[in-house]
């Protein structure tokens, strides 16, 4: 009987450190498996001030990826891969911007779509971007009299 009681509970145990384990993988967002229901473009900005790995990508206020890597390339243009849903299409004609959640929020890439037919596929660059607005530099050009 004392060995019956002891084994439910060392299943209990295990079960709960498995919950608890995929309860914090889940929360921190982390994937153990490929993750196959997405496909990935390159996004070429002259200034991602803000922008990190894992920062969200959106389409009209909706989360449709996040930014999976970001590296600067020998022209000294940072380059950002956009991991996109597979649902999601994303039209060749599409404008990338940088943007900024609140007053001083954390930086997200927002996708604004086109209207044309044909569709970005795996591994394309996307070159019609808008760069971060750099305030640090707006406020020293007003404050020190370079807006003209």
């Amino acid at each position: 009987m004392k060995n019956g009681i002891e084994f439910l509970v060392g299943l209990f145990m295990i079960a709960g450190f498995a919950a608890f384990g995929y309860l914090a993988l889940q929360l921190g967002e982390v994937s153990l498996f490929s993750n196959s229901k997405t496909y990935t473009i390159t996004a070429q900005f002259d200034n991602i001030s803000g922008v990190k790995k894992g920062s969200s990508l959106q389409v009209a206020g909706v989360v449709v990826g996040q930014v999976s890597r970001i590296w600067l390339d020998e022209d000294d243009v940072a380059n950002v891969a956009l991991q996109i849903r597979n649902d999601v299409k994303i039209s060749n004609d599409t404008m990338a911007s940088v943007k900024s959640q609140g007053l001083i929020g954390d930086k997200y890439i927002a996708l604004s779509p086109g209207g044309e037919e044909e569709l970005f596929k795996e591994g394309d660059i996307l070159t019609d971007t808008e760069s971060a607005v750099d305030i640090e530099s707006l406020i020293s050009k007003f404050a020190f009299g370079g807006v003209k």
